[in-house]
């Protein structure tokens, strides 16, 4: 049953490891070999008063050679200038089952955080030896455990037994990276599961300058990278956001445009309204003009008024019934008609009239040809 109050190890190290592993699964051998300089491993295997040298690549495993361990004449270097590929292999102590034992406990979960604090405590009731005595390492199993507990093997060897291997190792001019068990060897590939024999003391010392290259050529790869990702991408927003801005400012002045172009409009409409009034009906001059060619000498007006189409005029004459019949002959006036009775001065005996005429359309203006 699947148990949702278990704690999730985020380890990114770890997970970086395997994605190292897992790419360069798939690439060819041939690269391998120009990438990896550490091409396998050298185990020194101690049996009896002998220590047996192998190479071993893949499924390869190839004896080098057996010495003494008495022997202080031999020097690895030799083995370097006879074979260039060992130059930069390591080197594994590998423990045998009469150097070394083995020993799978269950221990509480909780002891996971300081295994190895717990271990030294409880190691007289788990093995003969005590604590001071033995060199151990710890390591966890991936078996299925019972819920609560883990499972782990612990593998010691005595202190003076691998002292005495060590001087001998190094006598040979090696430095061993670690020293493991032959019952439970360690991959090389995969350090996160590794276990060491060796006590701190006695590690091999890596450099941190090497590593502060190392992990600064790493980031500065990955800044460029990111640079290269990033730079079009920030090129392209700052192109459009002045296309943006320009946008904007065009919009703005876009609508002046329309506003200058909505009042010229409105003025153009209001004049072609005034000349369209304009030219709905004849000019003044005109009209008096055809009043002038229309009425006889013996007709005179007094008062003349132009208003809304209609003209309106008043005076004196010797006949003035006959004014309607010389109006209506014109083109320029219609239905002329009296606005009032005509009526006739004492004193000088002629016909006092009041006349309304419509004032048509000039024919022939600019609002027809239109």
């Amino acid at each position: 049953m699947l148990n949702l109050n278990s704690t999730i190890d985020l380890n990114f190290k770890q997970f970086f490891r395997w994605w190292k592993k897992e790419l360069n699964f798939l690439l060819p051998e041939k690269i391998k070999h120009l990438l990896n300089e550490q091409q396998g491993i050298i185990v020194i295997s101690p049996k009896g008063n002998q220590l047996i040298l192998t190479y071993h690549y893949n499924e390869l495993i190839e004896h080098l050679v057996t010495l003494d361990r008495e022997a202080r004449t031999f020097n690895i270097q030799s083995l370097y200038d006879k074979d260039e590929r060992l130059v930069k292999v390591p080197v594994i102590l590998r423990l045998s089952g009469q150097d070394a034992i083995q020993k799978i406990l269950s221990l509480p979960i909780a002891a996971k955080e300081n295994l190895n604090q717990v271990v030294t405590y409880e190691l007289d009731r788990y093995t003969p030896f005590k604590a001071e005595q033995v060199y151990f390492a710890v390591k966890l199993l991936p078996a299925i455990n019972e819920p609560g507990q883990l499972s782990v093997m612990i593998v010691l060897t005595t202190k003076e037994l691998l002292d005495g291997l060590y001087e001998d190792v190094k006598a040979l001019g090696i430095a061993p990276l670690f020293v493991d068990y032959e019952g439970l060897p360690n991959n090389i590939e995969n350090t996160d599961y590794n276990y060491n024999l060796l006590p701190e003391k006695l590690r091999q010392k890596t450099a941190r300058l090497p590593q502060l290259i190392h992990y600064g050529l790493i980031s500065l790869c990955c800044l460029l990278l990111l640079s290269v990702i990033a730079m079009p991408i920030w090129f392209e927003y700052q192109t459009v956001e002045r296309l943006r801005l320009k946008a904007t400012s065009l919009e703005k002045d876009a609508k002046k445009v329309k506003v200058m172009q909505s009042s010229i409009d409105a003025v153009i409409d209001e004049t072609n309204l005034l000349i369209k009034e304009k030219n709905a009906t004849p000019g003044v001059l005109l009209m008096l003009t055809t009043l002038s060619t229309l009425i006889k000498d013996d007709t005179w007006l007094s008062y003349a008024q132009y208003s809304d189409g209609h003209l309106q005029i008043q005076g004196e004459s010797t006949t003035a019934s006959t004014l309607i019949a010389l109006l209506e002959e014109s083109e320029l006036f219609v239905n002329a008609r009296f606005a009032s009775p005509v009526t006739q001065d004492s004193i000088s005996k002629l016909e006092r009239f009041q006349i309304t005429v419509d004032v048509a359309k000039e024919k022939g203006t600019t609002s027809d040809q239109k």
